[in-house]
């Protein structure tokens, strides 16, 4: 698969431990988007607690005056997309392998391969690692992300199954 290239006027840049807060506002509009109704307030803790330089951040920036449709202005690149990524272990194999913690593009922005542009940042983070694979874990009813990563190669290798106890 080629590379994928950036449309005019947005930048693939990563993050830093000062990007936290830009983290946290992204994750948070993921889970808002996937789950209106669900309170949120331990995504901070799951930030404080996973994010370190063992754990890179990309995002993918726009220039203001992109998005704004105005003329350029002092006012900084505005953060639209985000990829976050870790590690785990296979628990059949016990190999170490990459995770994608968070994939996420604002919806104005989606349809522009933009995901296919982060997915691509992992899958070279991961095979530079030495990795010999990577996993995600997706929500079943989100569709268009399935779509998304059957059509870059992804499959089902298991099932993350739940039983309410209240």
């Amino acid at each position: 698969m080629t590379t994928p290239q950036l449309p005019d006027g947005y930048h693939l840049r990563r993050g830093n431990a000062l990007d936290r807060a830009l983290l946290l506002k992204l994750t948070r509009r993921t889970y808002g988007e996937l789950h209106p109704n669900a309170a949120l307030h331990h995504l901070a803790e799951t930030i404080d607690q996973y994010f370190s330089a063992r754990t890179p951040v990309w995002f993918i920036d726009i220039d203001s005056a992109t998005a704004t449709r105005l003329p350029k202005s002092s006012v900084p690149p505005i953060a639209i997309a985000c990829l976050w990524l870790g590690t785990a272990i296979d628990q059949v194999r016990g190999d170490r392998h990459a995770n994608i913690f968070l994939l996420y593009v604002a919806p104005d922005h989606r349809r522009q391969g933009l995901a296919s542009i982060l997915l691509h940042t992992a899958e070279t983070w991961a095979k530079e690692r030495g990795d010999r694979q990577i996993t995600l874990q997706v929500f079943e009813f989100n569709e268009p992300a399935i779509r998304l990563y059957e059509k870059r190669g992804y499959r089902v290798q298991s099932f993350v199954m739940q039983k309410p106890l209240s």
